[in-house]
């Protein structure tokens, strides 16, 4: 897999935290898998071709991948990528799931309890998004936007796993 397109579904993962804390989600373990994404109108492998390519390398390469993975508080799953949510975070409406030192702010302009509109605004890109929270154990997300001069869009699929998050630490 190439880092960059580890740092397109990281990317789109930094766009959860404001996403989480319309409707009070569920503290725990979550797993979040990516659609439809694109890259100045390219389309970039599903999540399901993601996964299988990472476990598809080297040993030693898929143990730095899954390392810089764990750096940002982020683990391997079944169908995409999995998150650690705390309680205290959930209710603090504090869901840190990107780097802090990512330079990204947001800003949402508009909210209700199903459903927030936002944008955003990162050091390499732009852009705004939707989040849908259908339950407190499952939301989704369609962002647009420009990253590195280029236009993107991603859809992505939050499902809650477990209120036990095994050895990953919340961020």
């Amino acid at each position: 897999m190439r880092l960059s397109l580890l740092n397109s579904l990281l990317f789109g993962l930094c766009l959860l935290p404001l996403a989480s804390s319309a409707m009070q989600i569920q503290p725990g373990l979550w797993e979040i898998s990516s659609s439809n994404m694109q890259v100045d109108g390219q389309a970039l492998p599903d999540m399901q071709q993601m996964l299988e390519q990472m476990k598809n390398l080297p040993p030693e390469q898929r143990q730095m991948m899954e390392r810089m993975m764990a750096e940002q508080g982020v683990q391997l799953g079944d169908q995409g990528v999995r998150v650690c949510m705390s309680e205290a975070q959930i209710k603090a409406q504090d869901i840190p799931l990107q780097d802090p030192k990512s330079g990204c702010s947001h800003e949402v302009t508009e909210r209700s309890t199903e459903l927030w509109k936002f944008r955003f605004s990162c050091p390499d890109g732009q852009g705004e998004g939707e989040t849908r929270f259908l339950s407190d154990r499952e939301f989704t997300t369609q962002v647009q936007g420009t990253y590195g001069g280029q236009s993107s869009s991603m859809q992505s699929h939050a499902r809650w796993i477990a209120a036990d998050c095994g050895g990953l630490q919340p961020r």
